[in-house]
This record gives structure tokens, sequence and C-alpha cells, in this order.
């Protein structure tokens, strides 16, 4: 069995879709965004493979060793990915970035008044069918929106009388050689491109790298991970998506203001064993906690995709000794294929922490689609940080309502004027919230106003300049994305939410567009405020 047949085996097995089509009737009932968000996640678990800085612990492979660790040990040498020999040195990364003014002057991918621009396009229908899940109508609509927003740029002036030919790939997640040999293409043979925009998070781990490290070509997308991705991929890898070492030092400051971290508060970690994980929490959580003087209970467990025996027997084991330890607050750092047995197992030994839940691995956005079932009692009425647009609903009623925010509106308005009636199967004609047409609208448009913004004289250094100046870009997905020099991601706010099953009926909900109650949804518990700086991201 090859780790892509393992891990389609796994999330055969643990996919929240397929353990809540049991209770279909009630996952119907809850908002099209939320049904979205968990069957992306779960998908996102495929897609994310091979990610961050290395993979499964005890792999045979060479390259730096992670500072701290002996080679051999359970973090090991950081591997070689796909030829990539990749930093874990936050440091090292640091000082092997190109500053934004000594990028490239290439302009390949631009010929005459053509710009091409690469547009990955997952084939989640292959997915849907290997793993057993129904994909939403949205995932289906892509190549329409991609298509509908660049003629939309194109027929507005273009990119300063240039426009923008966009090259849509359909790909498989699963397979990096293919997903590698498409970066090669773009960035060395053919089709030559000038950037690749992803706007879903699909294209990830060091395939973002080979593409701007290898390739020295622009690329926007909404996976993301900690900040030495974007310094290793410098000048050219731009997120929407929040650095999750902002994300970490947030959930830390709001958990302290919150009284879940400090005081009497017992804290405990649960974090996963691949090494981006462990850099996670030994470059940024520890040293945050620490310097507000918390030592937390650390339990590490299996997170590789072919470990599920040992992720299973492992994650009954940490929650028990969290238990009698007395922790009582819980900040999970982990993929969701360890925190869906993590919950199973803080069920059947009825033990029920605080969470600290956030953006990272999504945790705050997949827990919503494990409520009612299976996990209500762990996860009912936790709370956690987002940077994302959660607790609204997906309509144009005003945004202090809970409607759309001025840049999503702006998307579904040039949506719903081409495509007035709703998809084959779908409930409505509006866009969803946190949906893949949102997020290519915010994509296609980032792209093109930093284009627009580098001028005449458009090349690689020219348009990377101009991201670096783009500031309050109104977002989709995101209130707001603002970028520097030395800021890669575009977050720059979060808002604090709570899970909440919303039977019977109540208040807390927003109200369908029909006007029908959710079944379940985030609430919003503090608006938004500004998200945690990094040292250097201003």
């Amino acid at each position: 069995m090859t780790w892509s047949d393992s891990l389609l085996a796994t999330l055969a097995r643990r996919n929240p879709v397929v353990v809540v089509r049991r209770a279909a009737r009630r996952f119907a009932r809850r908002p099209r965004a939320m049904q979205l968000r968990t069957i992306a996640v779960a998908v996102g678990t495929v897609v994310g493979l091979v990610i961050y800085v290395a993979g499964a612990p005890g792999s045979v492979s060479s390259g730096p060793t992670i500072p701290g660790t002996k080679p051999g040990s359970a973090l090991g040498p950081a591997p070689a990915v796909n030829g990539l020999h990749l930093v874990a040195d936050v440091a090292g990364a640091a000082s092997a970035g190109t500053p934004v003014d000594q990028a490239s002057t290439s302009t390949r991918g631009i010929t005459g008044k053509t710009i091409n621009v690469a547009f990955p396009v997952a084939n989640l229908q292959g997915l849907a069918g290997s793993i057993g899940f129904a994909t939403d109508v949205e995932f289906s609509e892509q190549t329409k929106a991609i298509h509908l927003y660049v003629n939309d740029i194109n027929s507005h002036g273009g990119i300063n009388g240039k426009k923008i030919n966009p090259i849509i790939t359909n790909f498989d997640p699963t397979n990096e050689s293919a997903m590698r040999a498409l970066c090669k293409d773009w960035t060395e043979g053919s089709p030559a491109v000038f950037a690749v925009l992803d706007g879903v998070g699909d294209w990830t781990g060091p395939n973002q790298l080979c593409i701007t490290q290898e390739g020295q070509t622009p690329f926007i997308g909404a996976w993301s991970t900690v900040s030495n991705w974007t310094q290793l991929g410098s000048p050219y890898l731009w997120w929407t998506g929040p650095d999750q070492a902002a994300i970490i030092a947030t959930t830390v400051q709001w958990g302290q203001s919150a009284g879940l971290i400090g005081g009497s508060r017992k804290v405990g970690v649960i974090v996963g064993d691949r090494a981006s994980d462990q850099l996670a929490l030994n470059q940024y959580l520890l040293p945050d906690l620490r310097n507000i003087g918390v030592t937390p209970t650390v339990e590490t467990i299996a997170a590789g995709v072919s470990s599920t025996a040992q992720t299973n027997a492992e994650a009954p084991l940490a929650i028990q000794k969290l238990r009698s330890a007395g922790v009582d607050s819980v900040i999970p750092l982990m993929p969701f294929n360890v925190f869906f047995p993590v919950l199973q197992s803080e069920n059947q030994q009825n033990y029920f922490p605080k969470l600290l839940l956030s953006d990272y691995e999504s945790s705050i956005t997949s827990a919503l689609g494990l409520i009612p079932v299976p996990d209500e009692d762990p996860l009912n009425g936790q709370r956690g940080v987002t940077t994302l647009t959660l607790g609204g609903f997906d309509d144009d009623r005003p945004e202090s309502q809970g409607g759309y925010d001025p840049g999503l509106r702006s998307c579904y308005q040039t949506w719903h004027a081409a495509y007035p009636k709703p998809p084959k199967g779908a409930e409505s004609f509006f866009i969803e919230e946190q949906g893949p047409v949102a997020g290519w609208c915010q994509e296609i448009r980032l792209f093109a106003q930093a284009a627009r913004a580098a001028g005449p004289n458009l090349n690689r250094r020219t348009f990377v300049q101009a991201m670096a100046g783009i500031t309050n870009f109104p977002g989709t997905w995101f209130p707001t994305l603002s970028f520097s020099p030395t800021k890669f991601y575009g977050p720059t706010q979060y808002q604090v939410v709570s899970l909440h099953n919303n039977v019977p009926p109540s208040s807390a909900c927003k109200l369908k567009t029909n006007h029908k109650p959710q079944g379940t949804c985030w609430v919003v518990q503090q608006p938004f405020r500004p998200l945690a700086a990094l040292t250097g991201s201003g």
C-alpha cells in the first residue's frame, strides 16, 4: 500500500463527513460554509502530506539538523523533500531570504501584451470518490470563477494594457512527483508563467518552495505555516493566510486575558511529532509561554499519515496523562488526523478540558463539523482565535447583521451578474463566505492590484515591490490584507469565536437566508482586533 493509499484508507475511516453522514439530516441543517470547511480540512490532510519542514520521524534522509536535537533523534535531520534541503532554523532561514529590492528582474512568462499566470486546481472530484464524501457544489465551479474574475480584470484595462492569460491546470494533490513536474514546467519549461496563484490552499508545503525558492517565480497562496517558509521563499512567496507564528502568539495572549492560561490554570499541549509541529512548539509556543511564566505539560503524539495505529494508541495515553496531571486548559498543535482520535479519547475518558482552538491546522474550523456528533461534549462551547470571517452567513444582508464584508460583497456582485441562477445542486445563488469562489476572487484581485501598481515595467522585482506596498486590501476570507517588505502574510486581525450547537434553535446563530435556524454555528465572542505582530514583520 502506498502512502497515499494508506492516507485515503485512514480518511475513509476518520473523515468527519463520513461519520456525520450517518446523521445526514442534522448535517444538512448546518451552514454550507461549515460543511465546505469540514470537507476542505479533510482534503487538506491529503494535500498537505509532505508539508512544512519535514515528514514522518525516522525518515532516512540528509539535511540540516534542527537546533537542539541530535541526528536520528525524535525530530532527526530535516529531510530533503522533492530535492529541497529545507532549513529548520528560523535565524538561518531569515538570513537566507532575498530582500524585495534584490529580486530577479526577469519577465519570463510575459510575452507582448500577455501575462501567463498558472492556476492549479485540485481534482477533488477524484478524491471525493476515493475518500467517500460528497464534494461541495462550489468546488466544481472553480474554473468558471477563475475565468470570470480574470475576464473582469481584462475587460477593465487589464494590467496596464496587458491581458492575463489563465493557465488552469487540474492536479492530483496526492501525487508529489506530478506536482513537482508542473512546477518545473511553469518555472523552467513550457508554458512559461509569470506567477502562480492558489486561491483555495491546495498547493502546499515544498511545492510552494519549488516555485519560489527554486523557480524565483511569484506565488500567492492561501496555505500557510510558520515564518521559516516565507523567508525561504522570499521575496516571491506571499500568503493570504496568516503566519502560524502570529496565530500561536495571539492564542497565548488571548488565553492569558481570558483566564485560560496562567494563575491557577494547569496548561497542557498536545503536539504532533512532525518536525513542523515540533518547530511550532519549541521555537514559538514554549517561548511565548515562558514569557508569561507558564510551563506546560507537553504530550507528543505520532502524526505521520502512515502512523494510524500508533496515533490511535498514543491518543488515549496522552489524555490519561493530562487528566492525571490536573490539566484544565489544552493547546492543540496537531493536524486533523491526530485531533480526531484525541477528541474520541476525551469522550471515552469523560475528560473535557478547555481547548484553545485557533487557525493552527484549522482546528477552529474543523471542530464545528464534529458537533453535535460525534464530539459535542468535548467541543460544544469551546472558544478560539481566528483570522477568518466566521460567525455570519452566506448572503448579502448588511455586514453588521452577519452578511458579506465589502470585499466579498464586491466578488458576489460580479458573480451574480454573470450567474444569476443557482448552480445545479446549490441551495441559493449566493457564494459561500469561506468558499472557493470567494478564495479565487481574493487571489486574482490581489494579484491584479500588485501587477498594476508595478507600472508599465512589470517584472518580478517590480511586482514583489508592489506586493510589499499593499495595505488594507479588502479580502474575502479575511477582512483586510496588508503586506510589507518583511511581512509576507496578509491577515492583520483576529476575532474570538465559540462553537455552538444550535439545537434547540436560539438567537446565538444568525438565521439562514430562508430564515430557518442553522444547526451549528460559530458565535462571535470578541470582535476583530489587531493580530499579534511578529518581530521584523512590520
